[in-house]
């Protein structure tokens, strides 16, 4: 007869109470299955466990020992119980996601500060990085989720979902106000200074092509670190360059900044989710991941 995972159950409750009848009310069964079980438990083990008297159950030395090693165990499966009940109930957990400037900022920032109000035991990192970098993480299984900007590369097993949709719009100082005053091609602005975020980003490789189907140079003066950094090298007259919209805005609202109008139209692009279809997924991945995809001001409500 094999020892089952439920005679050690059986012994460690027994063991607690003392008494073959208490375990029994404790585990819900019956008095004397519960004695067969340890009988057949001393049996396979070749020891006696406990010693039976009108008081009740106390252990041999033989059952101490093994109390000891059955009560460690059974802590950790009962730790190890709950922690996966506190994660399945967004309790707890720890979501990775590697992000581009752009996705962060044009939509990562607000779905995740209403992820962290409704799930605020939900542990999160982000790793912000280049498009490139962002998919190397997730396919080396660095991160949980990508959530980049158009263009890349996701080769299978990797999924992308689209998530936003935006343009940009190409904005100069004041210092070059005379730039925005007409519409000009991008041909009459190559002796300008330009401003991108560096190479190997997903945005200087998109710009590099538009400019190269147009069998014109691209010629980055500055190259910022962030897409952050972009809009104030801008600002402070250092070159022109293309920045989202929607990030440009409020500069271009109190004429921090100029758009330039330009004759030619520049495709947009769109933030995607990329994620590992060979990964399963958690209870938190997949909480996040309908966070994501849903519709701007759909499931922002906090939890009651």
């Amino acid at each position: 007869m094999a020892i089952t995972y439920d005679y050690y159950r059986i012994f460690y409750y027994v063991a607690q109470c003392r008494s073959f009848t208490r375990a029994a009310k404790v585990l819900e069964n019956n008095q004397p299955n519960i004695t067969r079980c340890m009988n057949n438990l001393e049996q396979e083990l070749g020891c006696k466990l406990f010693i039976r008297s009108h008081r009740g159950v106390s252990l041999t030395p033989e059952g101490e020992r093994l109390y000891q090693r059955v009560a460690a165990a059974y802590e950790q499966l009962r730790l190890g119980e709950e922690e996966i009940q506190r994660d399945c109930s967004l309790e707890s957990g720890t979501l990775s996601v590697g992000v581009s400037e752009a996705a962060l900022h044009l939509t990562l920032l607000q779905k995740l500060s209403a992820f962290h109000d409704r799930y605020p035991g939900v542990h999160l990192r982000l790793t912000s990085d280049t498009t490139p970098l962002a998919i190397a993480a997730l396919s080396n299984g660095h991160v949980d989720f990508a959530v980049v900007a158009t263009p890349f590369q996701a080769p299978k097993p990797l999924r992308s979902t689209p998530l936003l949709r935006f343009r940009e719009v190409l904005i100069c100082g004041p210092q070059h106000r005379e730039l925005a005053r007409q519409k000009v091609s991008l041909r009459d602005l190559t002796g300008q200074s330009f401003i991108c975020v560096g190479s190997g980003s997903g945005t200087y490789d998109f710009y590099q092509q538009l400019f190269t189907r147009r069998s014109l140079p691209f010629r980055v003066d500055m190259e910022a670190a962030t897409m952050d950094q972009v809009l104030p090298m801008i600002r402070c007259g250092l070159g022109i360059g293309f920045c989202p919209e929607a990030m440009a805005a409020p500069a271009i609202a109190s004429g921090d900044v100029c758009r330039i109008p330009l004759q030619e139209h520049i495709p947009e692009r769109d933030v995607c989710l990329i994620e590992d279809s060979s990964r399963p997924q958690s209870v938190a991945m997949k909480a996040l991941k309908d966070l994501l995809c849903a519709p701007s001001g759909e499931g922002m409500a906090s939890r009651p």
